[in-house]
Formats: structure tokens, C-alpha cells, sequence
């Protein structure tokens, strides 16, 4: 058993948006440490979807993690030598970080030039309640609510 809970680190607001959110994404989207660089492609990127869609980009972009944001997902149990899909809730800030993880390997995986374009068009499609990253959390969804038979072998 675990002896105490990990402590919680304190992450501080980004500089243009003064929000911890954009901070936290662009923690998740920084490579090799080189944070200013992941900075760059997410202002560029906010600027994009600005252009494009005549909003407030972290309006946008907001809307587009809500969107793409999973409520439940299916864990592996081994039951009697079978193995069975189980889904479970979700807590908030695994909820969060999954959201930004999807969004961010979604983005990778497209096929513009500059990954400031990439992850413009995927927030962009993911605020349309489109494009990959929403697919994958409606096959979640689904995933879920086909094995919600085995829920009463949750641990």
C-alpha cells in the first residue's frame, strides 16, 4: 500500500492568458524542456484559431477541451482467468489530463506544416464536436456503456 498521497505541485498561470490551464497543456505539449518553444506554438496556434473561427481563442479553446473531455473509461480486470473491460468514473484531474493528451497527439498526428497549425485545426475541429480527438472520446463513451454489464466487477 501507498504510504501518503503525492503531493499536488503548485503550476502557475501562463503569462498572455494569466490561466494555469494553458500552462498545464503546455506542459504537456513541451519536448526535450524546451518550454518558450511550446509557448510559441500554442500562442501561434490561439492566434490561428482567432483568424479563423472570429473568437476569443482560449474561448475556443476551452470549449474544445469541455468537448473532448471523457466522464468514464474502461480498466482491465481479470476476473477467473478471464479478462474483462470495466468501465469506471473518471476523477477531474485525470479527466483534464486525458483531454489535453488526446488533443495533443490528435494534433501531432495531422498532416499541416507547422505544429502551430496542427493543434489550430484540431482545437478548432474539437470545439466543433469534430476530428479525432472527439471520435476518441465518443469510442470511449461507447466502449464503456457496451461493457456497462461488467461494472459490478469494479475494485
Amino acid at each position: 500500500m501507498r504510504r501518503r498521497v503525492a503531493k499536488k505541485h503548485l503550476i502557475l498561470p501562463d503569462p498572455r492568458f494569466d490561466s494555469v490551464l494553458v500552462t498545464s497543456f503546455v506542459n504537456n505539449l513541451m519536448l526535450d524542456g524546451k518550454k518558450s518553444v511550446a509557448f510559441d506554438i500554442f500562442y501561434q496556434a490561439m492566434d490561428r484559431v482567432q483568424e479563423r473561427s472570429e473568437e476569443n481563442g482560449l474561448e475556443v479553446f476551452k470549449r474544445a477541451l469541455e468537448n473532448v473531455t471523457p466522464a468514464v473509461e474502461v480498466r482491465s480486470r481479470r476476473v477467473g482467468g478471464a479478462t474483462f473491460q470495466i468501465p469506471q468514473p473518471i476523477r477531474d484531474s485525470r479527466k483534464q489530463s486525458l483531454a489535453m493528451k488526446w488533443l495533443i497527439s490528435f494534433a501531432r498526428k495531422r498532416n499541416e506544416k507547422s505544429m502551430a497549425e496542427r493543434l489550430a485545426a484540431e482545437v478548432l475541429a474539437a470545439s466543433k464536436e469534430e476530428g479525432g480527438t472527439y471520435k476518441k472520446k465518443e469510442d470511449t463513451h461507447r466502449m464503456a456503456e457496451a461493457n456497462k454489464a461488467f461494472s459490478h466487477f469494479r475494485f
